[in-house]
């Protein structure tokens, strides 16, 4: 359970130190495109990082459920 844990820790900061990651639809990236790089990647970072919470909140509920199924059986 440590090492699932420590993995998705570790995946979850490289996705948000990675450079060539890019979570803009269409005219987001157009409206970041106008604006520059500096607020582009600003723009970019702030997507990822309010997608970490429904993200998380979902792994953290399958592992629970994995966790209790497996107990149960």
């Amino acid at each position: 359970m440590k090492r699932i844990v420590l993995l998705t820790g570790i995946l979850m900061i490289s996705l948000f130190r990675a450079t060539q990651s890019f979570a803009q639809c269409s005219i987001c990236t157009k409206t970041a495109q106008q604006l520059g790089d500096g607020p582009a990647r600003g723009f970019n970072t702030g997507i990822l990082y309010l997608a970490f919470l429904p993200l998380g909140l979902i792994a953290f509920l399958g592992i629970r459920w994995w966790i209790n199924e497996r107990k149960s059986s």
